[in-house]
């Protein structure tokens, strides 16, 4: 899409730049947008990187990442081809990595391949950078070369990625009441290979298995694809959408891992396949797409230099906004003289699909005045409707920086750990049940054949199964033993009990960073439950914290970005009071898993009678245990619980392993 403004709209950046306090100043500076003067009175805006995989400043990512991605504002000419560079080095020794460039079918995403054969080195800083890369239709290249960094793991990764949300919902019997004119989409639990997500392997069809026409589009960051179909569906129908896990065309991650859909059990891959009925079409009104709350707000002082920038939407019920449409030219921030800010990624959450977060590239100033623009129009941000709806005008807000306090938290970096659902410390993991699956790693360097019973992963190893005690590992079981059968049934794989040995140290690491953060307030006197609980850190008074009585709701406030730590010397106990009990943790207005922290000084305990969804990563001293014996409730982790010591038993437990 070009991106275009009226003279009149870029007036003011246009007199700065004639005053030649920037080259940059009607879009431009590192990084960003910079103006060439069109004519006809138009500026035409130079091209933007809107988001990257993996993410700047990102840990632990996977040996096996092949691909590396950014995507930009609008279709670009080959990167190559036009004189630019996409490139990705690292410092030495190490061996700057070889590979492919090419751009999707849209033109909008870039991607830098590793050559077949090789991988990233473990435990190495790499350097990607983007160079001269042009406008397809104008010719107009980024302004600066864009540059961002990530740190590998030690593991590769073997996790299947899932589809954790549709649209329209997926059911056990087609969803009623979708509206004719809305796009498809289905959003991923991690980012995937924007190459294999098309027409082939995203398909929509009508009665008979009839194909609906239609355009597949992928977002960077959102890891959400969207089906468009050309027109607007019939009435009173039954649409069947299908995402192909097997076959000739199936969606894979950045790791070319295919797709555990909703066809077979893991771990197996198949197709993810789901179905709804239209009714009437969605009524556009003059102001079906509005800004309902920013974070900071308007006029705000004090924002932390860390702070990422936030703008929730209002949009007709049934629908999220098009994640296309919302990038680094629609969502800007701009400094002093209108400097525009460079953008680290501008993304929709997962969850909802309504609250954008312009996260920069770099740390505000504090001192400073900002400005943020949420662009409407013709060529601003843009609903899902066909066809689509947009904002009536630009919704701008301001707000100042001011220096860092105890308040501007960051998520705790878990390194290598990061790719572990459970890591039994010294001592081990159990399972009990056959509905356990985890959707990540597990760990432990524990020596003894014993020391982990009833789990089985991906690689073939089984460890002390029975029939009433299998656990899927929807990855690799590192451990410092050997499996019952499988791969590493004949001698201890001395690679993975290194990669869990350095996955042990960097979650001591971890929480030490966790235990010395300045403490906070008590508000329940030990029990959250009940409690609404805004970003920040929350310390036990008497050393202990439990969640009985109960949920507690974790309310980020439009901050997609938002911290909670939670600090306690002793124990954390989650559902009460009573065992028949369970509690739950609700996330709400973008608050992520990914940035939720128990730091437990001993041991916790989860759900003892099954149930309940725990959300975060536990860190602790002395183990964990989610449900009890007997239980058949699901109990939910959306986290992670990492042991220093003592072992992580599971009865019936399901953990999703956060994305980064």
């Amino acid at each position: 899409m070009i991106k275009t403004r009226s003279y009149s709209r870029c007036l003011p950046w246009l007199l700065v730049a004639l005053l030649g306090a920037s080259l940059a100043a009607c879009g431009g500076g590192n990084e960003g947008q910079s103006p060439i003067l069109g004519t006809n009175g138009n500026a035409v805006l130079a091209p933007t990187v809107t988001a990257v995989s993996p993410q700047n400043n990102a840990t632990g990512v996977a040996t096996n990442n092949s691909v590396i991605i950014a995507e930009f504002s609008e279709p670009m000419a080959p990167i190559a081809g036009s004189g630019g560079s996409f490139t990705l080095t690292c410092a030495s020794p190490c061996t700057n990595p070889t590979g492919s460039v090419a751009l999707d079918d849209a033109s909008t995403i870039a991607t830098f391949t590793l050559t077949p054969g090789t991988s990233l080195a473990p435990l190495t800083l790499y350097t990607a950078t983007i160079t001269g890369a042009r406008s397809l239709s104008t010719g107009v290249s980024l302004v600066h070369p864009y540059v961002w960094s990530f740190t590998t793991g030690d593991t590769a990764d073997t996790t299947r990625p899932r589809v954790t949300a549709t649209v329209p919902l997926t059911s056990s019997t087609p969803t009623a009441n979708v509206a004719t004119n809305a796009a498809v989409a289905a959003v991923f639990s991690e980012e995937m290979s924007p190459a294999t997500i098309d027409t082939s392997s995203f398909t929509l069809d009508g009665p008979g298995g009839t194909p609906v026409a239609g355009t597949v589009s992928y977002a960077v960051g959102s890891r959400t694809a969207t089906f468009t179909p050309v027109s607007p569906l019939a009435t009173s129908t039954t649409y069947t959408a299908t995402i192909e896990g097997v076959g000739a065309t199936p969606v894979t991650d950045l790791s070319d891992n295919a797709l555990a859909g909703n066809q077979a059990a893991l771990p197996s891959a198949s197709n993810y396949v789901w179905s709804f009925t239209t009714a009437a079409p969605i009524v556009s009104g003059a102001n079906d797409v509005t800004v309902l709350s920013t974070q900071p707000i308007s006029g705000a002082t004090g924002v932390c230099p860390n702070a990422s920038i936030n703008a929730t939407f209002n949009v007709p019920s049934g629908l999220r906004m098009d994640p296309s449409t919302v990038n680094s030219s629609t969502f800007t921030v701009t400094g002093p003289g209108l400097t525009p800010i460079a953008a680290g990624s501008v993304v929709l959450d997962a969850a909802t699909g309504r609250i954008a977060t312009f996260t920069p590239l770099n740390n505000l100033v504090s001192g400073v005045t900002y400005t943020a623009t949420i662009v409407g129009g013709a060529h601003g941000v843009k609903d899902m409707a066909i066809p689509p709806n947009e904002m009536a005008r630009d919704d701008v807000w301001k707000f100042t920086v001011g220096p860092a306090t105890g308040n501007c938290l960051q998520a705790v970096s878990l390194g290598s750990a990061s790719s572990y659902g459970t890591f039994g410390g010294t001592a081990g993991m159990t399972n009990t049940g056959t509905q356990t699956i985890i959707n990540g790693n597990i760990g432990t360097i524990a020596t003894g054949t014993s020391s982990v019973t009833g789990f089985n992963d991906t690689a073939g190893d089984v460890y002390t199964e029975t029939t009433a005690n299998i656990g899927v590992v929807n990855g690799t079981i590192y451990t410092c033993t050997t499996s019952t059968t499988g791969p590493t049934s004949t001698a201890v794989n001395a690679t993975y009990c290194a990669d869990a040995t350095q996955a042990r140290l960097d979650a001591q690491t971890a929480y030490q960073k966790l235990v010395g953060l300045p403490p906070g307030p008590d508000p329940g006197a030990g029990n959250l439950g009940g409690l609404v609980l805004t970003p920040g850190v929350y310390t036990a008074s008497s050393g202990s914290f439990m969640i009985e009585g109960g949920n507690l709701t974790l309310n980020a406030e439009g901050n997609a970005n938002a911290v909670w730590v939670f600090q306690m010397a002793t124990t954390l106990t989650v559902g009460g009071p009573g065992v028949a009990s369970p509690q739950s943790i609700i996330l709400i207005n973008g608050a992520q898993a990914k940035n939720v922290f128990w730091q437990v000084g001993s041991a916790a305990t989860i759900d003892a009678a099954g149930g309940g969804t725990m959300v975060g990563t536990i860190i602790s001293q002395s183990g964990a245990a989610f449900s009890t014996v007997g239980n058949t409730a699901i109990t939910t982790l959306d986290g992670r619980a990492l042991s220093l010591g003592a072992s992580v038993t599971l009865v019936d437990t399901v953990v999703n392993v956060p994305s980064p």
